[in-house]
């Protein structure tokens, strides 16, 4: 009777068992993990033969005790090897300092900067007739209120400031009683023009106002009837204390060769230096005059003009009426005389208006991107009219030389100059355009924003030194450009309409060079070698290379 109990208790332990979470099923023989090759007792035998192992090992590896650290310290063979290692050890921190110094010591020295004034670090831009810029009213002139609807456009051209004017009506039936500090209403009022000086500021531009008394051509103010009249010193004086009161950076005097004393742009130039406090100021002054010698007759220490604008290279704006096969060598010959005779004087650039009316008309768009790179990256200040950034040209029908040039912003029939009436009878779609070529890679109007954002930038274009570098062609004209250890650019001037192929050698001149920028869009930036060099026509070339220590 009792063995069908024992039965169903060992059944009922079967079960438990199998039931059981393997990990906590019982260790022996039977156990699945027991089957495995090589192992008789299971999984505690052989963590039992390891911990048995690692107590072995412990014991083999046991350290010295203190006392024995101590008693081996003081031997004599481990007190000379700690002296050994402690010299060793200052005799390489002393070595280590002495290299640095002599590495120090005997690296070039770096150039102290030279003290640069805003208008010495980047190019100006010129609104002289602002008539033709932007007209706000829709009655057919330009004025104030279009110039501050364009100054966000200045502003990414990366010049430093821009010349504006002249705004004050010249009274050519009674010039004797002009005023100066007057805004001419066709153009607007004093209010706008201070709205113009705030838009400025805010894109960090700098205004300069034209001050010429009489800008039509006849010069009463500078005769020698007026001359004897003191009221035409004082007129002046007070208009230029005036503007800059008002907030202009600086003021422009044009026609001063006919002034009969020139201590009077001495006396003008004080007053911007005792208005200027901690922002400098800025007196320029133009003449007609194109010979070396004489312009820089006018601007001796003696008149304290900083800088004085003339139409120099006039002889380069029409090469149809020029030898273009040695055009490199005149423009090598009269850059080279224009910055010997302005000696430690600034000097600056500039070509157009008023007698050569648009240089695109003149010279063609190839030959006006290499007249921009040109005045870029000469030692000066570059000056650019208004329009010839996009290479604007004339109106048919409508010379330069009596006529405003109206800017062209985009393809409207009044091409955004004004809402009014349009330009011509029968508007065409044109590429010249600030619309178009802001949106076209290798448009006149890219070239020169990125050569100007490098002209403010770059050391060696700033205030580096100039040397010609010699061609083997007649029709090129090279110069290289480098302040001490920083980036050299060497120049490289087509002025032939074909292709030429120039070797060029200087003594620090590498013989591989980088292409910064070229007047031609389908050049690729590239390495070059100055050996057989090759020039697509009117191509200037902007090449750069590093520093390396001779």
């Amino acid at each position: 009777m009792s063995s069908p109990v024992v039965t169903r208790e060992l059944d009922l332990k079967d079960v438990e068992l199998n039931e059981m979470d393997p990990e906590k099923q019982p260790m022996n023989a039977s156990s699945p993990l027991a089957g495995s090759p090589g192992e008789k007792n299971g999984v505690v035998k052989v963590k039992m033969e390891e911990e048995e192992e690692e107590a072995e090992m412990a014991a083999k590896f046991t350290g010295l005790s203190k006392e024995q650290l101590l008693l081996v310290a003081n031997t004599p063979a481990w007190v000379r090897t700690r002296w050994a290692l402690l010299i060793l050890f200052w005799l390489g921190w002393l070595g280590m300092l002495a290299g640095a110094v002599v590495i120090i010591v005997q690296a070039p020295r770096c150039k102290d900067l030279p003290k640069q004034d805003w208008w010495q670090k980047g190019g100006i831009y010129r609104i002289l007739q602002v008539g033709g810029f932007q007209d706000s009213d829709n009655d057919g002139t330009g004025d104030l209120i279009g110039v501050k609807e364009r100054v966000t456009y200045l502003s990414t051209l990366k010049v430093k400031g821009f010349v504006i004017g002249p705004l004050h009506v010249n009274r050519e039936d009674d010039p004797y009683n002009t005023n100066l500090q007057d805004v001419d209403q066709k153009l607007g009022t004093l209010q706008d023009f201070q709205n113009v000086l705030q838009a400025a500021k805010k894109k960090n531009l700098k205004v300069i106002l034209d001050l010429t008394p009489n800008y039509h051509g006849q010069l009463p103010w500078f005769s020698q009837d007026v001359w004897v009249q003191s009221d035409f010193q004082n007129k002046m004086k007070e208009a230029i204390q005036f503007w800059l009161s008002e907030g202009v950076s600086g003021i422009q005097i044009g026609s001063v060769e006919h002034l009969n004393d020139s201590q009077l742009l001495s006396e003008w130039k004080n007053i911007t230096e005792e208005s200027a406090g901690d922002q400098p100021r800025v007196l320029i002054a133009t003449t007609s005059r194109k010979d070396a010698g004489g312009i820089f007759s006018l601007l001796n220490e003696t008149t304290g003009v900083d800088m004085l604008t003339s139409q120099y290279l006039q002889e380069l704006v029409k090469p149809e009426e020029s030898d273009t096969s040695t055009l490199g060598q005149t423009a090598q010959q009269l850059i080279k005389d224009y910055i010997q005779e302005a000696g430690n004087r600034w000097p600056s650039w500039t070509m157009g208006r008023p007698d050569l009316g648009r240089l695109t008309k003149s010279m063609g768009e190839q030959l006006l991107r290499l007249h921009h790179l040109l005045f870029y990256t000469l030692p000066g200040t570059p000056f650019t009219d208004y329009g010839d950034e996009i290479g604007l040209r004339d109106l048919p029908g409508q010379p330069a030389t009596s006529n405003i040039t109206r800017m062209q912003w985009d393809n409207t029939v009044t091409y955004g100059f004004s809402k009014g009436v349009p330009l011509l009878a029968k508007p065409e779609p044109s590429n010249v355009t600030v619309q178009e070529q802001k949106e076209h890679k290798g448009s006149v109007l890219q070239f020169f924003q990125e050569l100007s954002e490098l002209r403010t930038k770059e050391r060696s274009l700033l205030h580096g030194d100039f040397y010609i570098v010699q061609s083997s062609n007649p029709s090129v004209f090279s110069y290289l450009r480098e302040w001490d250890q920083n980036k050299r650019f060497l120049v490289v001037l087509n002025f032939a309409p074909q292709e030429r192929t120039v070797s060029l050698l200087h003594p620090k001149a590498l013989p591989q060079v980088d292409v910064e920028l070229s007047t031609h869009p389908s050049r690729e930036k590239q390495q070059l070698e100055l050996k057989n060099l090759k020039l697509l026509p009117s191509e200037g070339l902007l090449l750069s290379f590093p520093y390396v220590a001779l």
